[in-house]
């Protein structure tokens, strides 16, 4: 579960399977805000040569999951539609405190990546696993691998560009303890995180 505290009621997949699209949907928006999320780390820290690399690569990655999403939700005849609100990430992005250090800035947006990574993962196995639908469970397979490796990339940066790798540790602990207590009142729509 990838440290992950509380994992998602299996349940949840039958309420996605009852409205495919708009899993779809929601998910073609995470993956844009994926990507703009990896463009954001090389405008704020571009002085992090490495770090700008990686998300470089990564920007390139999630919109080409995006589009396949996307291209995904045309073939079922269907469209885009607009994007929602993520009460999920808007909540735990509410753990730590605003103010600090440039590193503690750093650290914590790695920190928030990595989590949601970590869910989307879990997320995403449970239908890869669940869904009826073989071509769907395929594809949610092929990308929840993606996810995992997205999990580790962030949380490595953290724990590198952390004033040590305990502190990151602590902070990462207690990021996890607050995401379960955000998912437990979760779970109940067909988005990825909700």
């Amino acid at each position: 579960m990838l440290g992950l505290k509380l994992p998602t009621d299996p349940r949840w997949v039958n309420i996605v399977e009852k409205n495919i699209h708009e899993i779809l949907v929601d998910h073609a928006f995470c993956e844009q805000k994926a990507a703009s999320t990896a463009l954001s780390f090389i405008v704020l820290f571009p002085e992090h040569t490495e770090l700008v690399q990686a998300m470089i690569a990564l920007a390139k990655e999630e919109m080409s999951h995006f589009k396949m999403v996307h291209d995904l939700i045309v073939e079922r005849g269907e469209t885009l539609g607009r994007d929602r609100k993520d009460a999920y990430v808007n909540t735990v992005m509410q753990f730590f405190p605003k103010g600090g250090s440039r590193t503690d800035f750093l650290v914590h947006k790695l920190l928030y990546a990595a989590l949601i990574e970590a869910r989307s993962y879990e997320r995403f196995r449970l239908l890869s696993e669940q869904l009826k639908d073989p071509k769907l469970a395929d594809f949610y397979k092929k990308l929840m691998i993606s996810e995992a490796n997205h999990y580790t990339l962030f949380l490595g940066f953290a724990r590198q560009y952390g004033t040590s790798v305990d502190a990151v540790n602590q902070k990462w602990k207690a990021l996890l303890k607050f995401e379960a207590s955000v998912i437990k009142n979760l779970g109940t729509s067909e988005t990825v995180h909700g």
